[in-house]
């Protein structure tokens, strides 16, 4: 978890503002999230799409809890 730590906030954010809702429009993170509760996400092009815009997110969840925890890798 030192990686998680080692993290600065400004680049987890960035991360989650240009490749976690890419494409602008309709984020991909959701429809694919929409796919995943309807059974719909067959696909390894899909999967390997909500691994890649999800990943940012899932960093800033762990960041964000680390944090409020205080929790230090």
């Amino acid at each position: 978890m030192k990686f998680i730590d080692k993290l600065n906030w400004p680049i987890v954010i960035l991360l989650c503002a240009t490749l976690g809702l890419a494409p602008f429009r309709t984020p991909h993170v959701w429809e694919k999230l929409n796919m995943l509760v309807g059974g719909g996400l067959t696909a390894p092009a899909d999967i390997f799409d909500l691994l890649m815009h999800g990943t940012p997110w899932v960093l800033l969840l762990l960041k964000t809890g680390f944090s409020l925890l205080g929790r230090k890798g």
